[in-house]
């Protein structure tokens, strides 16, 4: 699924108005009907409903919502700021429209003064003061009513963007004028903004109304940021050959364990198995062998001369993809071979967690990471390799994003969305997993999961996008079945079968 930014939504109206035809008030009517399905699904009309509408089109819909409620027998209060005297057309044309309904409880129309309603526990707010044409933070009396909303104990429904919150760069906002919905009834598609952690207080649940946009128009019409859906990763599945025998599926080499973090290189392993590749090698610390070797008996150990920690490179010719960084620990030995191994393994790589913090304590190290490296940072990991701190999830996605086409590899961003960012500018959010995720060894089952389909013969874009969502997936499945309360590592990999038989069916 594509994420258009504010100016490609509004060419996309452009269009759909040109191209079905349909003049641009029916499109509004037609807004406003798919809105008014979804709030009805939720409240009766025993609910008191005040809606706050702003000069623009955004307001136009909250209008046509406000008549079309009251229509329903909904007790409706509305609230139209038109202090510049300067309403879109299509909100001038609503205006008359509810005007003429006799079913609306009150219409103010506010032109200087105004005496804000009393909002109750039990009221019903629809916030339709500002939508995806925002360009800058909200100042005055509309930030004064975001704050009196925002402090008051009512419902609150925003339609298609929170009022104050701009659909992509929020770096510089405020905050406090920005409204915090507890419903977000989003039009045709997703905002990039809707995918960022700290904006999900202001969006609250959102929901993604169809409201007849141009089809051919979103087909054609590039995008730089999509959203995994679980048809894309079915379409890259590869089958497995009848005659197949484990020299076809791949050879992957783990490096990973410190001693004292044998579990990090247990569950990179189990992981990697668990995602059909042939034969999994794990280098590590002499003092892991016998515990691996119980843990994993599937796996063929190459044990490090070191008794405590990783140092010394590993021949990788043999080998159709690693994966090094899982409890590698600090060792400025091992960081020195984990460069070696980066440096001289001429195969396709994922490097994670302590492979990531050596990386930030040598960051002239990046300038020989080869081109095609998969590097999968949760956001402190990245903060510690970018060599700064971020204001917010847009502006550090702005600099994975730019480091990934400048180096020419591979950064998956982890998260509730997890963001890759590839060579060719595009970024693919994750749509799988959930809170119960976020726990110690998650990281390390990814990478696992992505060493094995890239030994597997995946590309790398398609092994990360695979390894994303398949990871998300088991977690789900996981949550569903044991709760996220009390959802560990392992269990993603004990669940890995059912989120690659759901993908096979």
């Amino acid at each position: 699924m594509k994420i258009f930014t504010g100016a490609q939504i509004h060419e996309l109206d452009k269009y759909t108005i040109e191209k079905e035809p349909i003049n641009s008030i029916d499109l509004m009517e037609r807004a406003a009907h798919a809105l008014v399905r979804a709030i009805t699904e939720v409240w009766g009309n025993d609910v008191p409903v005040v809606v706050f509408a702003g000069p623009g089109n955004n307001g136009g819909d909250a209008l046509a919502v406000a008549r079309m409620l009251a229509e329903r027998k909904y007790a409706v209060s509305v609230y139209l700021f038109n202090v510049g005297d300067r309403l879109s057309e299509d909100c001038k044309v609503n205006r008359q429209r509810l005007a003429g309904c006799r079913a609306v409880r009150s219409f103010v129309e506010v032109t200087n003064e105004f005496d804000p309603p009393k909002l109750d526990e039990g009221t019903l707010v629809i916030d339709g003061l500002f939508g995806s044409g925002l360009n800058k933070p909200l100042a005055g009396g509309f930030a004064s009513l975001v704050k009196y909303i925002n402090q008051s104990s009512a419902m609150v429904v925003s339609i298609d963007v929170p009022s104050g919150l701009m659909t992509e760069d929020n770096t510089y906002n405020v905050r406090a004028n920005i409204i915090r919905a507890d419903l977000t009834l989003t039009l045709q598609c997703r905002k990039l903004s809707f995918l960022f952690a700290e904006n999900q207080r202001h969006i609250g649940l959102v929901k993604v109304l169809d409201i007849g946009l141009s089809r051919e128009w979103m087909e054609r019409s590039p995008s730089s940021f999509s959203v995994l859906e679980e048809k894309d990763v079915r379409d890259m599945l590869m089958t497995r050959d009848d005659f197949a025998h484990k020299g076809d599926m791949g050879n992957a080499l783990i490096v990973a364990g410190c001693y004292g973090m044998a579990g990090a290189a247990i569950l990179a392993t189990k992981a990697c198995l668990r995602c059909g590749v042939g034969k999994v090698t794990v280098c590590t610390p002499r003092r892991n062998n016998d515990i691996l070797q119980v843990a994993v008996p599937e796996a063929v150990m190459f044990i490090d001369k070191d008794e405590t920690c990783f140092t010394e490179a590993v021949e990788a010719t043999d080998f159709d993809a690693l994966g090094i960084g899982p409890g590698l620990g600090h060792n400025e030995t091992s960081a020195i071979a984990l460069i070696t191994q980066v440096r001289n393994a001429n195969i396709p790589m994922v490097i994670d967690a302590d492979g990531l913090n050596m990386l930030a304590n040598h960051r002239a190290w990046l300038q020989q990471l080869p081109q095609g490296v998969i590097l999968t940072p949760h956001p402190k990991e990245f903060e510690r390799i970018a060599g700064t701190h971020f204001t917010d999830s847009y502006e550090r996605l702005s600099h994975a994003r730019d480091l990934a086409e400048r180096k020419g590899i591979y950064i998956l961003l982890k998260g509730h969305y997890s963001a890759l960012c590839q060579p060719n500018g595009n970024v693919v959010f994750n749509s799988t997993g959930n809170a119960g995720m976020a726990t110690a060894g998650s990281g390390d089952v990814l990478t696992g999961m992505i060493t094995a389909l890239l030994a597997r013969g995946y590309s790398q874009a398609d092994a990360c996008m695979m390894g994303m969502y398949l990871h998300g997936l088991a977690g789900d499945i996981a949550a569903r079945e044991l709760g996220m309360e009390s959802l560990v590592a392992s269990d993603i990999i004990e669940y890995l079968p059912k989120a690659f038989k759901r993908l096979e069916n």
